[in-house]
């Protein structure tokens, strides 16, 4: 525990060689066994529904010909029967939402509770930090998607109104019950829905979890974003990475962590007393995006990140040169 408390109480954020979080090979421990299995249960779909989500072009030509071609009933047939598959899919996606939703309490559960100090547990138990970093990652890619492809709430619109239309008129043609629906609607409307899944998890942890002191979700979030810019910025670090592609997951958790915090916790992440050395962050993704052109655009969707989906980055007392950075 020495060197992971040397590293986060040294105020200069020098990076130290001595400290490596192993995201690449760490493996559970008897005691991580348990809720480490059942995270990876749940995200074992997570790279198909990524997949499927890159892949998802909708039915908007075959609305766009409904919408003007009203009195066609060949074309609001074709336009039905290209949308339900499509409904169908964000069914799958939204369900998906709620096994997330079930297995981000367990994972702060198991890095927050006990006698030990919360860098502690994170340095012990890497293999379920490593899970809370692969969540993360999947919900920023998740609503990267979402938000880049507007067929998606194009898509559920025109069935929510179609089968409003219908039942009025008193037809079938149900594809998910009239609940469903309402909760899917609720879902897709928000711009970032998986964050918003993650977040209400977090905070509804925080608050059914009263022995267990509030600050230390936010230290779990915060410690991972500075663990990731340490190993970012330290050439020894990226010198034991397995794989290229370990850089760009570390940006991914670096931000995923940020924006977590910034939406669980009452100051944000831009507050001067947040432990995140939020200017060097910006800084270590504006020059990532140029020492890595093959992952420029995922640079540049984590940064839009950071400007338009954290909470507190127009408050009044979030510093200028912060808001500079970020403009």
């Amino acid at each position: 525990m020495g060197n992971l408390l040397r590293i986060l109480s040294d105020k200069s954020h020098q990076p130290r060689p001595d400290f490596y979080l192993d995201f690449e090979g760490a493996r559970p421990t008897e005691e991580e066994k348990e809720v480490y299995d059942e995270v990876a249960a749940v995200l074992e779909s997570s790279k198909a529904i990524l997949a499927e989500l890159q892949s998802y072009t909708g039915a908007s030509d075959e609305i766009r010909q409904a919408i003007s071609n009203p009195g066609n009933d060949e074309m609001q047939k074709r336009a039905w029967d290209a949308v339900t598959p499509s409904v169908l899919h964000l069914k799958n996606y939204f369900e998906y939402s709620s096994s997330i939703e079930s297995i981000v309490p367990k994972v702060f559960g198991f890095l927050t509770a006990g006698p030990e100090s919360v860098l502690s547990r994170l340095e012990d138990h890497q293999a379920i930090a490593k899970q809370l970093a692969h969540i993360l990652q999947f919900t920023l890619s998740f609503d990267d998607m979402k938000m880049t492809n507007p067929a998606i709430q194009n898509d559920f619109s025109y069935y929510r109104r179609t089968q409003s239309r219908w039942r009025m008129e008193g037809q079938s043609g149900e594809v998910v019950s009239n609940e469903m629906a309402n909760r899917m609607s609720l879902f897709y409307a928000n711009p970032t829905p998986m964050l918003k899944t993650v977040s209400d998890s977090t905070s509804k942890f925080v608050e059914e979890n009263k022995d267990i002191p509030v600050e230390n979700t936010g230290d779990v979030l915060s410690t991972l974003a500075e663990l990731c810019r340490i190993m970012i910025d330290s050439p020894s670090h990226r010198e034991r990475f397995q794989s290229p592609e370990t850089v760009l997951f570390c940006f991914q958790v670096m931000v995923g962590n940020i924006i977590l915090y910034d939406h669980t916790q009452p100051a944000g992440v831009f507050s001067k007393k947040c432990p995140i050395d939020i200017r060097q962050c910006v800084r270590l993704l504006q020059e990532g995006r140029e020492e890595n052109p093959d992952h420029q655009r995922e640079i540049d969707s984590l940064i839009n990140a950071l400007k338009y989906t954290t909470k507190h980055l127009n408050d009044e007392a979030t510093p200028k040169q912060v808001k500079q950075l970020l403009s």
